[in-house]
């Protein structure tokens, strides 16, 4: 026997959603308009299906699925190009939005990319055998980073993330290294885009941009995902 499991997510209008995924390389193979709007798209195996819906809010959507693939960083690069192409930059707040690629606590490499139909798309690729959550770390700013990362994309509770990173970026009497300032800092403005908060993104853009400048050729490299957001972040 053989199966497959095809999404079937929600938008307001199908056009803007296919709009966005040919733009990312992907093919149309199927539209119908009446009765009901629905639509589907292919990229090599990922195929993904939806369905309009009079009254629906992209804004407040919960659809998600998970697409795995072996070389998650390749798929990435990939679509920066093509929404940088698309849309002149990459967006990274709103809708549509892709997100930074991160190591993530319980074994895979991933990013989530959010449609104009408000559907998060997270895709990853397994870098452990192990996909059980790790405990959060006990050193305070690893832990903040752990934590305000879970907020902000698998709870989506940006205000969370926002009070955990200033809590860490705050204190006085313990400082982070020079790696864990650049991402908290990083992940500072990211949080704030989302929440259309400009003046703190601004301001941690640019104390992000001045940690960069301090650190060393070993810790760029260990650094890499997050100096990738930040440029993008920067536009």
């Amino acid at each position: 026997m053989s199966e497959k499991v095809i999404p079937m997510l929600p938008c307001h209008t199908i056009q803007p959603v296919l709009d966005f995924y040919t733009a990312l390389g992907f093919e149309v193979a199927f539209v119908q308009k009446s009765p009901n709007p629905y639509a589907a798209v292919t990229r090599g195996d990922i195929e993904l299906h939806f369905f309009g819906m009079r009254g629906y809010e992209p804004a407040a959507s919960y659809s998600t699925c998970y697409v795995l693939t072996d070389d998650v960083d390749n798929l990435h690069t990939a679509f920066r190009t093509a929404l940088k192409t698309a849309y002149g930059k990459i967006p990274t707040r709103g809708l549509p939005r892709l997100g930074p690629l991160k190591d993530m606590s319980y074994g895979t490499r991933q990013f989530l990319m959010s449609d104009p139909g408000g559907n998060c798309i997270r895709i990853g690729q397994p870098i452990s055998e192990d996909q059980h959550h790790r405990p959060a770390p006990k050193e305070t700013f690893a832990r903040a980073l752990h934590l305000a990362s879970l907020f902000a994309d698998s709870k989506e509770d940006l205000a969370g993330a926002a009070k955990i990173l200033d809590r860490a970026l705050g204190l006085d009497d313990e400082r982070p290294t020079p790696v864990e300032l650049l991402r908290l800092l990083v992940l500072r403005a990211d949080v704030a885009g989302r929440l259309d908060d400009q003046e703190t993104a601004a301001s941690s853009l640019a104390e992000a941009g001045a940690a960069e400048a301090r650190l060393t050729a070993e810790e760029r490299r260990s650094a890499r995902d997050d100096l990738e957001r930040l440029a993008e972040l920067r536009g």
